[in-house]
């Protein structure tokens, strides 16, 4: 099956540069038109009826967002987009799958393999649904550190300073990229639901800072040994039910 595919994109060059790639992919893909905004994807999209659409979220006037709560009938869509706060919302709705720019030909083959796989169209319901949850999010002020009772005194730690938490008996340690060792009162589960996306589980008992990955090893008894970067070179094994979120998490 060939799908009808509509282009919204505000960026010249990376509107002509998604073309180019989908030239590669035309038993899957016929390109029917391109809009550069919203207004002009709003109208397009009623006019042609695609089957397809790649929508960049962030443009000017009216933004992807805004232009998929006004329509009736919603086709498929593969996300676009320079930033990747909207993701996890993105992935929790009927959407093929979500790229990040500048999108690279292997990530935007493994989106197009998916198209068999979904229903011809959303429901209005669910992409209401969903605007609302990115709403929800967007006015969440931005976690930047974590405050810890020690004594007396409350000390805030940048997250940027923290390697990863592990969970012991009653008390979660806090280990920072300097050697320091501190102990949280929140729980474990508590600061997955507090802390940024770059803070991934990885075992019942440990919950890792990404942004110092060096290093992933396949591991016995199909775990993962991360080894991060700080001065220790610190090693730390996945949980065995925990496999498959990690596999997710690295192909995507």
């Amino acid at each position: 099956m060939s799908f009808r595919t509509l282009i919204i994109e505000d960026e010249e060059p990376a509107r002509l540069r998604l073309t180019k790639l989908l030239q590669n992919h035309t038993d899957k893909v016929e390109i029917i038109g391109s809009a550069k905004n919203g207004e002009n994807g709003l109208k397009k999209i009623n006019d042609l009826k695609p089957d397809l659409i790649f929508l960049d979220i962030q443009m000017p006037g009216m933004n992807g967002f805004e232009m998929l709560s006004k329509l009736q009938r919603i086709p498929l869509i593969i996300f676009c987009t320079a930033y990747d706060e909207y993701a996890l919302q993105a992935f929790e709705t009927n959407s093929i799958d979500y790229l990040l720019k500048p999108i690279k030909e292997e990530r935007l083959a493994k989106a197009i393999s998916k198209l068999d796989k979904f229903t011809p169209h959303f429901s209005r319901s669910e992409i209401l649904d969903f605007l609302d949850a990115i709403d929800k999010k967007e006015a969440k002020p931005k976690v930047t550190s974590l405050s810890i009772k020690t004594g007396k005194k409350i000390i805030f730690l940048k997250l940027n300073d923290i390697l990863f938490f592990k969970a012991k008996d009653k008390y979660v340690s806090v280990f920072l990229k300097n050697g320091e060792e501190q102990l949280c009162e929140q729980s474990l589960q508590q600061l997955v639901e507090n802390l940024p996306e770059n803070f991934r589980r990885i075992h019942r008992a440990i919950l890792i800072n990404s942004d110092y990955i060096k290093e992933i090893h396949s591991y016995f008894n199909s775990r993962f040994a991360f080894i991060l970067e700080d001065k220790n070179r610190t090693k730390l094994i996945s949980g065995r039910s925990y496999q498959k979120e990690i596999k997710d998490w690295i192909n995507a």
